[in-house]
């Protein structure tokens, strides 16, 4: 009965060493995983909703691997050129839901403005809201000029019935709804519609500059798409190598 006894407790004793140094293997292993480091891409300090990324503004941020999600990004050219769509705190990791490739708000230091029709000339029919336009001023006082050197940034298209210009066999907003940008933007692109209104995106010296140049009647804005102007800002070709660890 004894030798029974003995006999079963040290298989007893066996099984829990057996368990005990399993465990320990384990969690040697969770610790080897944990400690295994991962590089992904971050913000260098505070950057406001609407900024543009540029390599300058993003770092590599090492992290282990366990803490690594799907949504984190590790290819800065994924995030060089894209916009935040809210802001972003210092050494916080990009999540590509943050950013956005067709973002329509306003940039730091500038607002949207609804330009008055009195102020316009002319629209291109085919601009949509998220193309970059050349502002240029129709003056009858002196020679037509460009207004703005660079792009500025449309808002939003408006039909005369204050409805975004859009394709009815494809909304843009059941595209938003799945998630797909490139579609969304490709709707906008298809939609038929004559513009009635169109918001730009300026800086407080833009506005002041186009509404002084317009105000009194004598010169009226052309507002034109830029076909050279990229639908976002082109993407720095060494985004890697600037990119700081």
């Amino acid at each position: 009965m004894n030798r029974r006894r003995q006999a079963a407790l040290s298989l007893a004793a066996a099984a829990l060493a057996g368990l005990m140094v399993y465990g320990i293997y384990l969690l040697q292993l969770r610790q080897v995983r944990f400690q295994e480091m991962v590089e992904v891409i971050a913000s260098r300090e505070f950057v406001p909703a609407g900024a543009t990324l540029r390599a300058e503004m993003l770092i590599r941020m090492p992290l282990p691997r366990e803490a690594v999600t799907e949504e984190m990004i590790v290819d800065p050219a994924e995030a060089v050129g894209w916009e935040t769509t809210v802001p972003l705190g210092s050494r916080e990791p990009l999540l590509r839901w943050k950013l956005d490739r067709f973002g329509l708000l306003p940039r730091p230091g500038e607002a949207t403005f609804r330009i008055p029709n009195e102020y316009i000339k002319a629209v291109s029919n085919g601009i949509r809201a998220g193309d970059l336009v050349a502002v240029y001023l129709s003056d009858v006082k002196g020679p037509s000029r460009r207004l703005f050197p660079e792009p500025v940034r449309v808002a939003a298209v408006k039909t005369a019935a204050n409805v975004e210009l859009d394709n009815p066999k494809n909304p843009n907003l059941l595209s938003l709804a799945e998630g797909d940008k490139e579609k969304m933007y490709a709707s906008r692109r298809d939609a038929n519609g004559t513009i009635d209104a169109i918001n730009l995106n300026l800086t407080e010296e833009q506005w002041l500059l186009l509404d002084a140049a317009c105000k009194d009647g004598s010169a009226k804005l052309v507002i034109a798409f830029d076909a050279f102007a990229p639908v976002f800002p082109e993407q720095d070709l060494q985004a890697k190598e600037g990119i700081a660890s």
